[in-house]
C-alpha cells in the first residue's frame, strides 16, 4: 500500500499528461502530494520528505508553466519533475536521511529498526530510488538532444528502471533479513 502511495502522484501525472495538459497534470499531482502527507498527518505519522518534496516540485514546475505559459513542453516538464525527484532522493541522502527510512521505520518493528545495518540498508535502497530517477531524466535528455529517438525509447527506460527499483527496494531488505540471520546462525555460543 505504501508504494501505491508514494508512487499514485507521479502515476496521475504521467496518465493526465497523455489526456489533458502539463499544467493540470502537475498540479494534479501536487494536489495528490498534499493528500498523501494529509493522510499520514491524520494517522499520526511522520510527514514523508519524498511526499512533500514531491508537492513542492510539482506546483513549482505548475506555477512556472501557469505564470509563463508552456515554455518548457511536454518533454520539458518531464525532464523537470526527474531532476526534482534526483535532486529530492540525493539531497535526503546528502542530510543523512534517506527518504526510505521514514516509511521503513512506520512499517518494521522495533527490533528490526535497531539491527546493524538498517540504516546502511535504507541508503543502498533510496540509492536505488536516486540511481532510477537518474536515469529517467538521463533518458528524457536523450530524447531532447537526439531528436529521431522514439518517444517509447523513454517510457520503456522509465518503466524499467521504476519498476526495478520497486522490484528492489521489496527484494532487498529480505535478502539483508536472510543475510543477517544466516550470520547469527554461524556465530558460536559462548557462556
Amino acid at each position: 500500500m505504501a508504494i501505491f502511495l508514494i508512487l499514485a502522484p507521479y502515476g496521475v501525472y504521467t496518465f493526465l499528461m497523455l489526456v489533458t495538459s502539463a499544467t493540470i497534470s502537475v498540479f494534479a499531482a501536487s494536489a495528490i502530494c498534499l493528500a498523501t502527507v494529509a493522510i499520514d498527518v491524520a494517522r499520526g505519522r511522520s510527514v514523508k520528505i519524498l511526499a512533500a518534496g514531491s508537492a513542492i516540485v510539482f506546483a513549482a514546475i505548475g506555477l512556472t508553466l501557469a505564470l509563463l505559459g508552456p515554455v518548457l513542453g511536454a518533454l520539458g516538464v518531464k525532464l523537470s519533475i526527474d531532476i526534482g525527484t534526483f535532486l529530492l532522493s540525493l539531497g535526503s541522502m546528502l542530510a543523512r536521511r534517506p527518504f526510505t527510512l521514514q516509511y521503513a521505520l512506520e512499517s518494521v518493528p522495533a527490533e528490526t529498526a535497531a539491527m546493524p545495518g538498517f540504516l546502511h540498508a535504507n541508503y543502498i535502497i533510496t540509492g536505488a530510488w536516486t540511481a532510477a530517477a537518474l536515469l529517467m531524466a538521463a533518458a528524457n535528455l536523450m530524447l531532447l538532444y537526439v531528436p529521431g529517438l522514439p518517444l517509447w525509447s523513454s517510457l520503456a527506460v522509465a518503466f524499467a528502471t521504476r519498476n526495478s527499483a520497486i522490484y528492489f527496494t521489496k527484494w532487498y531488505p529480505e535478502y539483508r533479513q536472510t543475510k543477517y540471520a544466516r550470520s547469527t546462525r554461524v556465530l558460536p555460543i559462548t557462556r
